[in-house]
């Protein structure tokens, strides 16, 4: 992570082990064991896609889970989790696999955004700090959105 980035993540309370990120090539197995997969931009999401086409259900951009998942109520949400557990048996991937599958289905029913891009958050590298504030007021709606679908499901 730049200097920047881990001071804006900080400002926001992610301890500082985030100095320790490293990024690294994504595999087609790492989208295939992946319950979900987060992307920040549309362009990205579609290479995963592309890498590894049964992540198609389960890869989102950010803000395009949070535009998604922004239909479904909190009810639906916790219904599609547990219809998901058959018996005794409480499976987190399966109860998290049935909530994503309902968000997915969002796609062609919830309006699209106002313009594509809107599903994308800046990439602020090697830019000024106002786009990398940009960056994180963009990311931090989305990521409270996946975080509380995620809550939900896994609950």
């Amino acid at each position: 992570m730049t200097a920047q980035a881990i001071e804006l993540a900080a400002t926001r309370g992610v301890p500082a082990v985030v100095g320790g990120h490293g990024a690294r090539l994504l595999t087609a197995a790492d989208v295939h064991n992946a319950n979900l997969v987060i992307a920040l931009a549309r362009d990205h999401r579609r290479e995963i896609v592309e890498l590894a086409p049964s992540g198609l259900r389960n890869t989102f951009t950010a803000r395009e889970f949070a535009r998604l998942s922004a239909g479904v109520s909190d009810d639906e949400i916790r219904e599609a989790a547990q219809e998901s557990a058959s018996g005794a048996r409480n499976d987190s991937r399966d109860r998290l696999r049935a909530v994503l599958a309902l968000v997915a289905r969002q796609r062609g029913l919830a309006l699209p955004p106002a313009a594509p891009e809107d599903d994308d958050v800046v990439d602020p590298y090697r830019r000024s700090w106002t786009t990398y504030v940009k960056s994180a007021e963009q990311l931090d709606p989305a990521l409270t959105a996946v975080e509380r679908v995620l809550r939900l499901a896994l609950g």
